[in-house]
C-alpha cells in the first residue's frame, strides 16, 4: 500500500472503556484482522487467547486504577506478521526492575484473581514473539506477533 510516496503498513486501531465485556470484542476484531492477513484457523484460535488474555489484564489495571482511560489495542499487518500491542495506562507499580512478567495480578472474565505473571505466562505459549515494555504514558503495552508467511 503507498500514500504519497511512503510505504504506509494497514493498521487497525481499538480504544474501548475498561469493561470486561468489552475484551470480548477485541477478540473478535483481532481474530477478523489476523484471519484477512492470511493466518490459519489453528493460529486464529492462538490469536484469539493471546489477545483476550493480554485485553483482560489490561481491563483488570484500568478498572482497579484508572477506570476512566480506555484501554487501546494496536493490529498490524506488514506483509510478512501479524502484531497486536495492547496498552494499559495504570500507574506503574512498585515492581523489581526488569521483571515486567510480574507487574501485577489479573483477572480472569469471571473476575477470579490468578496469581501475578499467568496471564503472560499464558500469552508467551501462543505467539511467535512477545515483549512487555512501559508505555508512552505510564503502563505497560503487551506487544505480541505471529509470521504471516508459510
Amino acid at each position: 500500500m503507498r500514500e504519497s510516496g511512503k510505504v504506509t503498513v494497514p493498521t487497525v486501531e481499538l480504544r474501548f472503556t475498561a469493561l470486561p465485556a468489552h475484551v470480548r470484542t477485541a477478540r473478535l476484531v483481532a481474530t477478523a484482522v489476523a484471519r484477512r492477513c492470511g493466518l490459519g484457523e489453528a493460529v486464529l484460535d492462538e490469536v484469539r487467547l493471546a489477545v483476550g488474555e493480554a485485553c483482560s489484564r489490561a481491563v483488570h489495571l484500568h478498572r482497579r486504577y484508572c477506570p476512566e482511560r480506555p484501554v487501546l489495542v494496536t493490529l498490524v499487518d506488514d506483509d510478512s506478521t501479524f502484531r497486536v500491542a495492547v496498552a494499559d495506562e495504570a500507574p506503574a507499580l512498585d515492581e523489581p526492575e526488569g521483571d515486567l512478567g510480574d507487574l501485577a495480578a489479573v483477572a480472569d472474565l469471571d473476575g477470579e484473581a490468578v496469581p501475578p505473571g499467568v496471564s503472560l505466562a499464558v500469552i508467551s505459549g501462543l505467539v511467535d514473539d512477545i515483549s512487555v515494555e512501559p508505555g508512552r504514558d505510564g503502563g505497560v503495552v503487551v506487544r505480541m506477533s505471529w509470521s504471516t508467511s508459510g
